[in-house]
């Protein structure tokens, strides 16, 4: 039961997530809230994917496309850290 007045419980954030729905670690209910990811110390707005336990991030290749018409993405490995806003 979703309304205005009603905000749901923020679930816990996963070690490993993905934006796109097709993927097996994507969780809908985390995106139902406004969640923030900081790479090395800068907080950034561009992650397509991250894994905390593994200490990586994807984001796209500026506007390069894979086969498929997705962005085509670079892996990048630091601290990641992932709150809610």
């Amino acid at each position: 039961m979703n309304d205005a007045t009603h905000t749901p419980a923020q679930p816990p954030l996963p070690d490993h997530l993905s934006i796109d729905p097709r993927s097996p670690h994507h969780v809908a209910a985390v995106f139902e809230h406004d969640i923030g990811i900081r790479f090395n110390g800068q907080e950034r707005v561009d992650v397509e994917e991250y894994c905390i336990s593994e200490g990586w991030i994807k984001v796209p290749a500026g506007k390069t496309l894979d086969r498929k018409g997705r962005p085509l993405l670079l892996k990048l490995k630091g601290t990641v850290e992932v709150f809610y806003k």
